[in-house]
């Protein structure tokens, strides 16, 4: 696939939904490491950030952007590229240099039977991982993990309280996610596998969106996928199902970023950014994108302001 026909495919899948990354101790945030990695790399030209197509991860991409310029590195954003299956390929291809991603779904897309689910362990699993050409720079303090969430009424009815509790209603529930969660581990794969649960129907949804929420809430289906992050949890009294057999690995924000960028400027940059960014403030950003409708290139950039970062 040539550089011309890659993008191409980016922008039409821009409409696909994006998986969930979505997360404990932080391993360097000093900009020195995280990877193993040099920083070789030259941010001269600039850095081209790709983001996925859910409130999030488009704003962490606009703070990485914010971060990067403020230490006088040029960076624009393509926001809404769509899954992981899209912009890492065009990470690799050079069609873009960088992306927000999150460290257990990371480490379970290059490797479906790994089984560290503990931040510290997945970073450096993950930097053994790393196709040639990308890094994992150290991860943030801020985790989006999975949820999987059902009404207060369908939690009474059969019992829910853990993911371990769906296999009594095996063949009676509808489950709503992206489409990509039907193939995922942490998806129906995993729940059959781990916990022996049979949905009666999978709906492919959004994620943590309008579309799987707006189900969620008509009865359209019994379980959705929605990130921690998501303030409508709470909201709305959803109960969030356990976790028992950690099935979802720790889900901390981290930069995947090709070499060939990955200067001392930008790992500094990106530290820097590492530091501050915590579950609480970025959960705020999305509650401004989600709730009050604001832009999230503004929202990034007001927040940066604010924290001295920019």
């Amino acid at each position: 696939m040539n550089r011309r026909t890659l993008l191409g495919g980016l922008f039409a899948a821009a409409s696909v939904p994006a998986v969930a990354a979505c997360s404990s101790g932080v391993t360097s945030l000093d900009g020195s490491g995280g990877s193993g990695g040099s920083g070789g790399g030259s941010s001269a030209g600039g850095l081209t950030i790709g983001t996925a197509n859910y409130t999030e991860n488009q704003i962490v991409g606009y703070l990485y952007a914010g971060v990067l310029k403020a230490a006088g590195v040029k960076a624009n954003v393509r926001p809404n590229l769509g899954s992981r299956e899209i912009v890492i390929p065009a990470l690799k291809a050079g069609d873009i240099d960088l992306i927000p991603e999150y460290q257990g779904s990371l480490l379970l897309y290059l490797d479906e039977k790994a089984k560290d689910t503990e931040a510290g362990a997945m970073q450096n699993t993950l930097t053994t991982l790393m196709p040639g050409g990308l890094e994992v720079l150290p991860y943030a303090s801020a985790e989006d993990s999975d949820a999987f969430c059902v009404t207060k009424e369908t939690a009474d009815k059969y019992g829910l309280k853990s993911l371990a509790d769906l296999k009594k209603a095996n063949g009676k529930l509808v489950f709503g996610a992206a489409a990509e969660m039907q193939k995922r581990v942490v998806g129906v794969v995993g729940l059959k596998d781990s916990y022996g649960v049979e949905f009666k129907e999978f709906k492919a949804l959004d994620s943590s969106g309008p579309l799987v929420k707006g189900a969620l809430k008509k009865g359209d289906v019994d379980v959705a996928n929605i990130f921690t992050t998501d303030v409508d949890i709470a909201e709305n009294g959803w109960v969030v199902l356990t976790d028992p057999l950690h099935l979802v690995p720790a889900q901390h924000i981290v930069p995947l970023v090709a070499s060939r960028k990955a200067d001392a400027k930008v790992r500094k940059a990106l530290a820097s950014l590492g530091n501050v960014l915590t579950t609480e403030e970025i959960t705020k950003l999305n509650r401004k994108v989600d709730k009050d409708k604001d832009d999230p290139d503004d929202v990034a950039q007001d927040w940066l302001r604010k924290k001295h970062l920019a």
